[in-house]
């Protein structure tokens, strides 16, 4: 009977230890490091899947709905008329006064300053170089074309044609209007 205390004791104490210290050994190494680690990498591969396929979904879902529902609307309705009003008003009030001014501008300025060229230099050019040259040529023209005409070919004419023709005339005792001059 004492044996077999001893060997139960025995066996008990050593399976038991020798199980506890396999155990706290190498199936806790085991799960701690091995398992442990993988489960670890599995659960995060597995969340990092599920969430990366969630927040994509719910992400690139809400952004898109919300571009296309409210930024869409917001810029067709709101920046689209803001636009098309500013462009009217822009175009009404801006470019409009522009025209005014340049209408004013032009009737004002350049009216004036046309008015003015026109009073002070054209009419002084006109009195002084046109008229003097006008006088000048018509002067020179009648100095030399009409008093070398008249004294050329009328007194030519006069001294060549007619005298001769008026001297026998006069000669005969006949009278200026006894016959047309340009009797052959």
């Amino acid at each position: 009977m004492w044996k077999d205390t001893y060997v139960h004791t025995y066996k008990r104490t050593y399976v038991h230890t020798y199980i506890h210290t396999y155990i706290q050994t190498y199936i806790h190494t085991y799960i701690h490091t091995c398992m442990h680690a993988c489960m670890h990498a599995c659960m995060h591969a597995c969340m990092h899947a599920c969430m990366h396929a969630y927040i994509h979904t719910y992400i690139h879902t809400y952004i898109h709905t919300y571009i296309h529902t409210y930024i869409h609307t917001y810029i067709h309705t709101y920046i689209h008329t803001y636009i098309h009003t500013y462009i009217h008003t822009y175009i009404h009030t801006y470019i409009h006064t522009y025209i005014t001014y340049i209408h004013t501008y032009i009737h004002t300025y350049i009216h004036t300053y046309i008015h003015t060229y026109i009073h002070t230099y054209i009419h002084t050019y006109i009195h002084t170089y046109i008229h003097t040259y006008i006088h000048t040529y018509i002067h020179t023209y009648i100095h030399t074309y009409i008093h070398t005409y008249t004294h050329t070919y009328i007194h030519t004419y006069i001294h060549t044609y007619m005298h001769p023709f008026l001297y026998i005339r006069v000669q005969n005792h006949v009278t200026l209007w006894d016959y047309p001059l340009n009797v052959n």
